[in-house]
């Protein structure tokens, strides 16, 4: 399938599954493209999509970026979730380079001096290196979590990535997100009891006050929004 063929299939699709249900999407997704993966960041809605796939394609791959600078509860919550789904693969995905080698050629506490370039090391090229193993990829991203995203189609052409990218549960909002997984009792962080709506690097991310907008806490401080794996 060519760039244009792929492009017009994403177009007809995006207006076909606007209003489907999230379980729909990825039916369609994992069907038409079984070479494709899905991107956990263990957060809400990434379990969420864990839960869904599991009952639809346990087969389906799936990775995380495993920055090494998580928080333990992010660990702790991947150990958890292997635990309640024995039969799906959590790939790990690492950084080229560690810790300390970033420190020696970058300097100490990157993540300071240049977010973006500590980003990029440690989940930008991580997530183009396993995207080129794959035709389309799906993610947990919701339209209402930032202005960068509110324009996020459920079927759209990744020209980032070069591949198509499935956001099943682009409409949602919190409480849908939470009401799923109260209903389907999944395992979810627990630092999201604790101010955490967004999780992300320990280093990069606080708790969020009341008032303040979910996504206060990453990055805060600077103007960076977004960690670069969503155009």
């Amino acid at each position: 399938m060519n760039l244009f063929e792929k492009e017009a299939l994403v177009k007809q699709k995006a207006e076909e599954l606007e209003n489907a249900t999230p379980e729909e999407i990825l039916a369609y997704a994992v069907e038409a493209f079984p070479n494709i993966t899905f991107a956990c960041s263990f957060g809400a809605e990434d379990v969420v999509i864990v839960d869904m796939l599991q009952k639809i394609s346990p087969k389906t791959d799936i990775f995380y970026l495993d920055t090494d600078f998580h928080f333990k509860e992010t660990y702790e919550t991947r150990d958890r979730m292997v635990e309640r789904y024995p039969g799906i693969p959590f790939v790990e995905v690492k950084p080229l380079i560690t810790p300390e080698e970033q420190a020696e050629k970058h300097g100490a506490e990157l993540w300071k001096s240049d977010a973006n370039a500590c980003c990029n090391i440690r989940k930008v090229e991580p997530l183009t290196r396993i995207l080129n193993q794959y035709d389309a990829w799906i993610t947990g991203i919701r339209r209402d979590q930032a202005p960068t995203r509110a324009n996020a189609k459920k079927v759209e052409y990744d020209t980032k990535f070069g591949l198509i990218k499935f956001n099943p549960i682009a409409g949602w909002t919190t409480e849908d997100v939470w009401n799923y997984i109260r209903e389907n009792n999944v395992i979810y962080n627990p630092l999201h009891d604790q101010n955490y709506p967004s999780i992300g690097c320990e280093y990069c991310t606080r708790q969020v006050m009341p008032g303040e907008d979910p996504r206060a806490g990453r990055w805060s401080g600077q103007e960076k929004t977004e960690c670069g794996l969503h155009k």
